[in-house]
């Protein structure tokens, strides 16, 4: 199966940490704190300076903007320049953080991630209970942008591995590559690569009033142009110096490269945080020639659908042949629910947050009587019933004496039936808690698979209330 649940736990911090600078775009005084998250959370941002501290889920669904950093927006909540502080992340196996915010960017720091991996690294990183889940790419996966010539691709490998080519035209900076092999080398051979600019840009971003929090210790400046005296007075004032001058290897000065191919290794660094959107670990090797945040993020969306599907098809592999976790005895001793109306014969599996059971359909269905008598089709509107029932069994294992409730429905949404069912099939259903469980009302995602084949989906909310 390409999603798989790994013998490694996932990983937070210890404890909180924060971190003070100046935002890239915006030059405006932010604080970042780090804090441990929960298990199966991801990375989440949280603006702490906006009424109710809204949350933004590092998804890469929220990507509205890429030209000069990765952008999110919820609901119009923003977060700027997102990537830099989502690859520290990744960077040290971290699995779940929570960061806050009092600005719409984090801090540029040095344009690097380094600041961010020393404070996380110092705030202590903690095994959780549950175990980590990998998408282990099966086939070559693939994104193209014709208009800028660039291409991202992610073929199978024993681990996740990045390579990054890159090439500006420019006899300043020429062709460069970079590549990770261990995800566990990211501290020491990238996580010190800082951003870069070209000269040509950088006065157009300082006309069009960005950058406002750049100075030359966070972004190397390559000389792709010659430097008029204008320009020069402009960067003067822009980067507060007395004076500017151009080192032999066509960088501005004040800056000295920590790689020779620090752009490349730059590069990296970006596709690592960009495709850290995705929302799961990736097995395999991504390859990017000429990468940007918009063709990392297109890629990371093109992925993080690709794994929706997976994840709906994820059959759940059930031995039908084993002593059922609860047989229709059991079920019938919690559920209220009778023949002909009982449509759950077996569960498998139940836990705090997912149950799984089956039925067996078969012709004596009563319901195949009128439905169809000449073609017999299970009715949809009893396979999403039989989902509830099996969620049935999940809200009211949360009770010690189920037998005094019963379970309403409060809404379905998102329904969607992919595969008729007929006599003869083995149905396996499987619900999902979509968020915990709150004075008896259950909100969960339900699946429905016929013969190893999903049938239908559905988002069921539902609360139990005590028989008067």
């Amino acid at each position: 199966m390409p999603i798989i649940k790994t013998d490694v736990k996932q990983k937070t911090i210890e404890k909180e940490i924060s971190l003070t600078g100046v935002g890239l775009h915006t030059g405006k005084d932010v604080t970042l704190t780090f804090c441990p998250g929960p298990v199966n959370n991801g990375f989440s941002f949280r603006r702490i300076d906006l009424e109710g501290a809204p949350v933004i889920e590092a998804d890469a669904n929220y990507v509205t903007n890429t030209q000069r950093g990765t952008c999110l927006e919820r609901n119009g909540v923003t977060i700027q320049t997102s990537e830099h502080v989502l690859a520290a992340l990744v960077g040290l196996g971290i699995d779940n953080a929570i960061i806050e915010l009092n600005a719409s960017e984090p801090p540029i720091m040095d344009g690097s991630s380094k600041f961010f991996v020393e404070a996380l690294e110092k705030a202590g990183i903690t095994e959780q209970d549950d175990f980590r889940e990998e998408y282990v790419v099966s086939d070559v996966i693939s994104y193209s942008d014709e208009e800028s010539g660039s291409e991202i691709i992610v073929m199978p490998a024993k681990e996740y591995q990045v390579t990054t080519m890159v090439d500006f035209g420019t006899k300043v900076l020429g062709t460069q590559n970079a590549t990770l092999n261990h995800i566990s080398d990211f501290k020491e051979d990238i996580s010190n690569s800082r951003t870069f600019s070209f000269l040509h840009e950088l006065e157009t971003l300082l006309e069009s009033g960005l950058i406002k929090g750049g100075d030359l210790n966070n972004a190397i400046v390559y000389v792709d142009k010659e430097l008029s005296s204008g320009t020069m007075e402009k960067l003067k004032i822009a980067f507060k110096k007395d004076s500017i001058s151009i080192k032999p290897n066509g960088i501005l000065d004040n800056l000295t490269l920590h790689h020779p191919n620090e752009a490349a290794r730059h590069k990296l660094l970006d596709v690592i945080g960009d495709l850290a959107l995705v929302g799961i670990r990736i097995k395999g090797k991504v390859i990017a020639n000429k990468p940007g945040h918009f063709i990392n993020t297109q890629f990371a969306k093109k992925i993080s659908k690709i794994i929706k599907i997976e994840r709906r098809n994820n059959v759940p592999q059930i031995d039908l042949n084993q002593e059922p976790l609860m047989d229709i005895i059991q079920i019938m001793d919690m559920l209220p629910h009778r023949q002909p109306f009982l449509l759950l014969d077996k569960v498998f599996e139940l836990s705090d947050s997912h149950v799984i059971g089956m039925k067996n359909v078969t012709m004596n269905e009563e319901f195949f009587k009128g439905h169809f008598p000449g073609a017999p089709v299970m009715p949809g509107v009893l396979i999403v019933e039989a989902m509830a029932q099996t969620g049935g069994i999940l809200v009211l294992s949360t009770v010690p004496d189920p037998e005094n409730y019963l379970t309403f429905f409060m809404k379905i949404d998102k329904v969607k039936f992919k595969k008729k069912v007929i006599p003869g099939d083995t149905l396996i259903f499987k619900c999902n808690l979509i968020t915990p469980i709150r004075r008896g009302i259950c909100h969960m995602q339900g699946y429905a698979y016929a013969n190893g084949v999903l049938c239908a989906e559905a988002e069921l909310m539902a609360q139990i209330s005590k028989v008067k």
